[in-house]
């Protein structure tokens, strides 16, 4: 017999305006911004965005073919603003003469080798620092985001479980509990009879 079940707890995310102040950090390279875009555009694992080939991003029909736990593929929109920053990147390593053919990674190391996910996390980890953030900060924390910040603007939780790669629905409602916060308060500033 088992006990009863505990609450998950809560994801940390960053606000709206935290991820506007990250995206505006003077000198950051067109590689790790667009890093960050991909992350926070369509809630990649930095493990998925690690494996992103070339081929594997749409520009036409603004997608993203990700592969996921269990080398189980998706596809996932992907913002304009990010498929730009991609671009700008890609345009920055034509210019270099590095690789750039569909079969490439879409991330390189300073050494136009592929980006590993260490790496990948230190050079996130600093522009976190260098954001301010006092709360900790990681790769996943974008995921949170991205998943909170759709939520919150009018996302159906299905969808989010589809863009995330979960398996279960029950994995993608631990969202739910950010986004019920948030509706109270709109029911508090709303409701006339609240």
């Amino acid at each position: 017999m088992s006990g009863p079940k505990k609450d998950k707890k809560v994801p940390l995310f960053l606000t709206e305006t935290e991820m506007q102040a990250l995206f505006k950090l003077p000198g950051i390279k067109l590689r790790d911004s667009a890093m960050l875009e991909v992350l926070y555009s369509c809630g990649l694992r930095i493990e998925e965005l690690m494996s992103l080939d070339l081929k594997n991003i749409d520009f036409i029909s603004n997608t993203i073919i990700v592969t996921g736990k269990g080398s189980k593929e998706r596809i996932v929109p992907v913002g304009n603003q990010c498929l730009r920053a991609i671009k700008n990147y890609i345009d920055e390593r034509r210019s270099l003469k590095l690789p750039c053919d569909l079969k490439s990674p879409v991330f390189l190391s300073d050494h136009a080798k592929k980006l590993n996910q260490r790496t990948a996390r230190r050079i996130l980890h600093r522009w976190f620092v260098k954001a301010g953030f006092t709360k900790k900060v990681s790769p996943h924390t974008l995921r949170h985001t991205f998943a909170t910040h759709i939520l919150d603007r009018g996302c159906d939780l299905r969808s989010v479980q589809e863009m995330l790669g979960h398996k279960n629905l029950s994995t993608t409602q631990i969202y739910t509990h950010v986004t019920i916060e948030s509706l109270k308060k709109v029911y508090e500033k709303a409701h006339p009879r609240k």
